[in-house]
């Protein structure tokens, strides 16, 4: 049977490995959620940029039309 101070030893390194294991979970999940939230912010910016893209479209789309019914109008 293992002495005493042997499972203590024992025990520690393995509290110990636990430990450095649990730090480096804690490490991982934290940069997972920084890298999660600047996704997120990114897609919120890509978001407003194809509003912008669209709005600014029919716009065009808009002025076009009313240019075109405009012009077949002074011709008749």
């Amino acid at each position: 049977m293992a002495e005493p101070e042997e499972i203590a030893t024992l025990l520690t390194e393995i509290r110990d490995a636990q430990r450095e294991q649990l730090a480096e979970y804690k490490r991982v999940i934290g940069r997972s959620l920084e890298l999660q939230e600047k996704a997120v912010a990114r897609q919120e910016q890509m978001a407003l940029f194809y509003r912008r893209v669209a709005i600014f479209a029919l716009l065009v789309i808009a002025f076009i039309i009313v240019l075109i019914v405009y012009l077949l109008g002074k011709i008749r």
